[in-house]
């Protein structure tokens, strides 16, 4: 309607957790040394449970956690793996990264939001400094009762669920419990996070299914390395499974963040030209409409 002020579009960015904003798995950091192991044993430890029993490999690592600890006899709550995020090691530049991004978003008449979409654990992620910046973090997660202790996976994130998060910001629909509103019919004109306007960080095989998600649909698909796993990025590079690959380096002036900021650019621009044709179309449906009145 005339008069009203336009929405600014939205440009959502969807990260993994692990090795992509931080430089290992978040277990690492705290809860598996407090149990007085190596990430190495533990992994296997879980990974080979998992494999024993068929077992996904998420509720696998899971139940590891819950029962090494009771084994231990160690204090496992919610507000104990919160605290345990306090020791998450972020990569150079992410601390500051969100409000730089949100910032330019603004400078190009767009709105920035972040979004989580990890297998690691929630109650982690909220722990780390960082867990403001997120409009929604979709991880793993424990129902607690009401001792704040685990009794139940609430959320299990593998690999190929973390897709079903990406159609939840694109339609609006983040409450995981809302199934019937997630498959209801809408209209791609009314979704309110278009895929086009997505942005997804990762940094391996894991992330393969959003990945190749994003590129199928409009979106862009990004890729952080260490040096260690930089073979491993640069073939999914080569096998076409996104767009571009960079260090882990989030701060300003490099390669990631000066690419990051012409995409949010492509990214308005395409939105500003999908507006202008979608308002000459409007105009000539009201110009038609009234010839019609008019021969009456």
């Amino acid at each position: 309607m005339a008069g009203q002020t336009r929405q600014r579009p939205i440009v959502a960015f969807l990260y993994d957790f692990d090795k992509t904003l931080c430089t290992t798995d978040m277990q690492n950091y705290a809860f598996i040394p407090s149990l007085g192991m190596t990430p190495e044993a533990f992994w296997a430890e879980a990974n080979g449970f998992g494999r024993k029993n068929r077992i996904d490999g998420i509720l696998a690592y899971m139940y590891i956690m819950l029962r090494e600890a009771e084994r231990k006899n160690l204090p496992f709550t919610r507000a104990d793996l919160v605290e345990k995020g306090r020791g998450i090691e972020l990569f150079p530049g992410v601390e500051d990264w969100f409000g730089r991004v949100n910032d330019f978003g603004r400078s190009q008449g767009v709105q920035v939001e972040h979004y989580v979409i990890s297998s690691g654990l929630r109650e982690i992620i909220e722990g780390s400094s960082i867990s403001g910046a997120f409009k929604e973090i979709y991880a793993s997660e424990f129902y607690y009762d009401e001792m704040g202790r685990p009794v139940w996976p609430k959320l299990a994130v593998n690999f190929t669920a973390k897709t079903q998060f990406v159609y939840r910001i694109n339609k609006g629909v983040l409450d995981v419990s809302d199934d019937k509103t997630l498959n209801d019919s809408m209209p791609d004109d009314s979704k309110r996070v278009p895929f086009t306007s997505m942005i997804y960080v990762g940094d391996g095989l894991s992330d393969v299914p959003c990945m190749k998600m994003m590129r199928a649909y409009g979106g862009q698909a990004l890729a952080v390395y260490q040096e260690g796993n930089r073979a491993g990025v640069e073939e999914l590079l080569a096998r076409g499974r996104v767009d571009f690959i960079f260090p882990a380096d989030y701060r300003e002036g490099t390669a990631l963040d000066t690419t990051v900021k012409n995409i949010i650019r492509k990214m308005a621009i395409a939105d500003s030209l999908w507006e202008e044709n979608h308002q000459q179309l409007r105009r000539i449906r009201e110009d038609t409409l009234m010839g019609q009145v008019g021969l009456f």
